[in-house]
């Protein structure tokens, strides 16, 4: 029995040893790779559209088209560009100045929620587009938000307006919505474009908030709201709230909407603004009427055309997840996918029993 003991208690001590070292070699693991995070935070990737459609066209060719065509146009292709790359590199090689290349499109993404959050990546990418760019190049913004809160669409805004300063033609194409906040973005574009059905405008200022005052007061509940300056509170959502601090409280969402006037009618002085910066919002083509848009496409058919003449680009900045982050994530898809399984199954046997 001591026997036993004693090599029970060696086994548990490997085992512990064991455990706290892995324990350790991961905690250094992840200290590192929140180091690296914290030196680089993202990369910038980059993907032609030009070679996605290409390949696109020689997939649709090898399917639909005859085998031995589709070689020889694939050939062509190949030997077009061996001897575009030789002339180049010819030109150089004689210190002649090379032909001046197609002119670039950068694609940029904001999808936008409330907070604006996909700001902290958009102002990476416009920096990124900005190092390289020059005046005869344009950039795209495929924008798709609602609207929110007006610091955060001010902003998102302002990372666009460096576009506009640093003499680079802005794009704005709307496929879905791009209202109030959203507006107040693609409305400051060279050139804006929307979707047919696309909704536009909202060219207004809402706050809402309930008010739990009586429901406290009835339960004789007291709630202090102790403030130094007259207007540090106008409304508060538990506080009982004065008619003086509504009226102010209107007072600062008229100034805002003033504000938010000015900013359209800077961008935009061919506008109405008495007649659509009243809150409402116009489908595509209503807000072409109105002058809110400049054209009637789709970002596709848009950058499917600009690609026949110019190198057309998509940035995207990657932030890097920490590694509990990753961790964390594959956690939540996995249960998902395991609730997804438990759930098909439950609902298989269901149809079975009946």
């Amino acid at each position: 029995m001591t026997a036993f003991l004693a090599e029970y208690g060696l086994f548990l001590a490997k085992t512990l040893t064991l455990i706290i070292g892995l324990l350790l070699f991961l905690g250094g693991l992840a200290a590192l790779v929140e180091r690296r995070k914290e030196q680089r935070e993202g990369h910038i990737e980059i993907k032609s559209l030009n070679d996605h459609l290409e390949d696109m066209k020689t997939d649709i060719e090898a399917a639909v088209v005859d085998e031995a065509l589709a070689r020889q146009h694939e050939k062509a292709r190949r030997k077009q560009e061996k001897a575009e790359a030789k002339a180049l590199k010819k030109a150089l090689k004689k210190g002649e100045e090379p032909e001046k290349p197609r002119n670039r499109v950068f694609v940029l993404d904001f999808d936008g929620d409330m907070h604006a959050s996909d700001v902290d990546r958009l102002r990476e990418e416009v920096t990124a587009v900005l190092t390289i760019a020059d005046a005869d190049d344009e950039v795209v913004v495929r924008l798709e938000s609602p609207g929110g809160l007006v610091h955060a669409y001010g902003l998102a805004s302002s990372q666009l307006e460096r576009f506009r300063a640093g003499n680079i033609r802005l794009t704005v194409c709307v496929d879905r919505v791009a209202a109030s906040g959203g507006y107040m973005m693609a409305c400051i574009a060279d050139h804006l474009v929307a979707a047919p059905f696309a909704v536009i405008g909202s060219i207004g200022v809402v706050a809402q908030l309930p008010n739990f005052h009586r429901l406290l007061k009835k339960h004789e509940v007291d709630y202090e709201v102790l403030t130094a300056g007259e207007y540090k509170r106008t409304l508060t959502v538990f506080g009982e709230n004065t008619e003086k601090g509504r009226e102010k409280f209107i007072e600062e969402l008229e100034d805002t909407h003033s504000l938010f006037k000015s900013f359209v009618r800077e961008y935009r002085p061919q506008l109405d603004l008495d007649k659509v910066a009243t809150g409402e919002v116009w489908f595509g083509r209503r807000a072409l009427d109105e002058k809110l848009v400049d054209a009637i496409s789709t970002s596709d058919d848009y950058l499917f055309k600009l690609c026949q003449d110019c190198d057309v680009y998509e940035l995207h900045y990657e932030v890097r997840r920490g590694l509990q982050e990753r961790l964390g994530q594959l956690a939540v898809s996995t249960s998902d996918s395991l609730l997804l399984r438990w759930w098909q199954r439950l609902n298989t046997s269901r149809l079975l029993s009946r």
